[in-house]
Formats: C-alpha cells, sequence, structure tokens
C-alpha cells in the first residue's frame, strides 16, 4: 500500500479544510475504502485520510420537524435494529440489514454506503491493470465488450455500465430523502451520477452530514428485495426498493445500472390498484421495460422482474 498520513478531524468545517487541495479522502468505517486502498486500485490515491469518526455529532437516529433524521456516522447495524426505522421506513431498515456480513455492518456507516466507489471487477483490479475510463476519461469500459455479468441491462451512464452497489441508495430514492452535506441538501435522486472514480456528486472537500426522509402518508408500506450470488456477504446484483401507499407508488432498482434507477413504469402499473399476484407481476414486467442485456448478463432482465413483484407483494 502506498504511504498515507492519517489526520483527525474535529468537526465538519475542520474537515472540509482538511480535504481541501486534493490528494485527500475522507474516512469513517473504512470497509469499502481501505481495501480500493489496498488493492491500490486506482491511479491516483490519497496521499491523506481524514478521520471523520472524531467528530462529534453525527450519529443519531431522530424524528424531527416532520422527517426522520439520520446522522453520517451512523452504523448499518443500528439503522437496521432501530425500531422506529423499523415500523416507520421499513424498506430502510431491510436495505441496511442487507449490506455484507454483522461485522461489515457494526463498521459501515450509512454515508459510506451511499458513497462508495464502482464495484465493476475492472475498476477493482489490483495494481490498476485495467485503467477504465471511471479512473481515466480517455480509458474504455472494458465491460462493454468482456465480462458482463454483474453489469447494467439498462445501458450505460457516463460511458460506464457498473452496476449499483449500494443496498441503502435504492430505498433513499424510494422513500424521496435527501441528503445534506457539508455545501448543501439534495434529493437523493439527484445525488448519485457517475462522476470519475465516485457514484456521487459531491465535491472532493464535501461531506455527508445527514440523511433526512419526509414522514411517510398513514397506512403507506415499504419493502427492500435484493438478489445475489451469495446469500451473505455480498452486493446486489438486482435489488428493488418499495414504497406504496393507497395513491402513490415509488420502486426503484439497485445493481441494474450505474446509479439507482426509478421504475416509473412499474409505478404507474400498480399505482392506486390493489396489491395482489397478477398487479404485481404486471408491474414487474414493466420495470423491465427498456433493459437490454450485454453478452453475459440476460439472466438479471427477469431477475428484475421478480425481486419487483416481490418487493410490492410485500407491501401488501
Amino acid at each position: 500500500m502506498n504511504k498515507i498520513t492519517h489526520v483527525d478531524a474535529t468537526s465538519v468545517d475542520d474537515a472540509v479544510a482538511k480535504l481541501a487541495g486534493g490528494s485527500a479522502a475522507p474516512i469513517a468505517g473504512g470497509t469499502d475504502l481501505i481495501t480500493t486502498l489496498k488493492g491500490m486500485c486506482t491511479p491516483t490515491p490519497p496521499a491523506k485520510l481524514v478521520n471523520l469518526k472524531t467528530i462529534s455529532g453525527l450519529k443519531y437516529i431522530k424524528e424531527e420537524g416532520g422527517m426522520l433524521k439520520i446522522g453520517a456516522l451512523t452504523t448499518l447495524t443500528e439503522i437496521a435494529k432501530s425500531s422506529v426505522v423499523n415500523s416507520k421506513y421499513t424498506v430502510l431498515a431491510q436495505a441496511a440489514k442487507a449490506v455484507g456480513s454483522p461485522e461489515l455492518r457494526n463498521a459501515g456507516t450509512i454515508a459510506g454506503n451511499i458513497c462508495q466507489k464502482p464495484r465493476c471487477p475492472y475498476f477493482r483490479n489490483e495494481h490498476n491493470a485495467f485503467n477504465c475510463l471511471r479512473k481515466n476519461s480517455s480509458g474504455l469500459c472494458y465491460a462493454l465488450t468482456d465480462y458482463n455479468v454483474k453489469h447494467s441491462i439498462f445501458g450505460a451512464a457516463g460511458g460506464c455500465v457498473d452496476g449499483c452497489p449500494s443496498d441503502v441508495a435504492p430505498a433513499l430514492v424510494a422513500l424521496k430523502a435527501k441528503i445534506k452535506t457539508s455545501k448543501q441538501t439534495i434529493d437523493a435522486a439527484d445525488f448519485f451520477a457517475v462522476n470519475g472514480e465516485n457514484m456521487t456528486v459531491l465535491d472532493a472537500d464535501e461531506i455527508v452530514t445527514e440523511i433526512q426522509v419526509p414522514e411517510l402518508a398513514s397506512g403507506t408500506k415499504s419493502a427492500y428485495k435484493k438478489f445475489a450470488f451469495r446469500k451473505s456477504i455480498d452486493f446486489p446484483l438486482v435489488s428493488c426498493a418499495a414504497v406504496i401507499s393507497a395513491s402513490d407508488a415509488s420502486i426503484v432498482l439497485g445493481g441494474v445500472y450505474p446509479i439507482p434507477r426509478r421504475a416509473t413504469a412499474a409505478e404507474t402499473a400498480i399505482k392506486g390498484k390493489t396489491i395482489d399476484d397478477a398487479n404485481a407481476t404486471a408491474a414487474g414486467d414493466e420495470a423491465a421495460k427498456g433493459s437490454a442485456a450485454l453478452g453475459q448478463n440476460k439472466y438479471k432482465i427477469q431477475i428484475a422482474k421478480v425481486m419487483t413483484k416481490r418487493a410490492i407483494l410485500a407491501c401488501k
């Protein structure tokens, strides 16, 4: 591993100041970042890590001002076990519980899960063996013509066909959450993007400080369903977050596109209708409309239909 300086941040402003100037990265749980650094996967690794765990007041789960507020340093285990999140925002509790193993959830934070780097094996290959376009704008997306078993079934975003690796991200988009950062408050639907080595719109000196989820209408049900090759410690190949009320539906897919993908056709198909097997199946079919498999991932189209159906039925 390259030589790296480690410094503690005492406040959000201090963290931003320490991140300024480039060649620095924030770290909290470190479950994603450390593996990237250890494998020397990128051509420009940070020379300095700014520890966010030393910032007080960024770990909490509370209801305030008509919304659920979660501090950026709140662990996935704390979210998965929260009685408030489980009872009112079930999709988020289920998504947090679906991440990795207990050990990873104990260390990993909600901010870290939505800010992790791509999981494409070309991006993650050790010693930067494949200098792909996420790391070099003039590079290639090797997955387009080679190994693409785990990749997008809805085409490329910014030239990349990776699948969104975050379990929490689709849940937050489906919940119409907002992400508060050191610079702005932004809709979760606009937070995710193909942005060089990152999958968010964050600037290099910008950090997440809080997740804000608006209170759901009475009677709203929600669920998160995930498919992965391994039952545990695996990233979603296909996932679906569904939030459904008597008059509205929000359905978002993960793992099938470089960022969370809202299934608007599926929402229209189920909105205001009785949740039963036939209607859920029809909505699942709509969720996969517009998909186009790469050479090795056609199986994901059918799984997207099934995960959508299961998420909807779980909201019955």
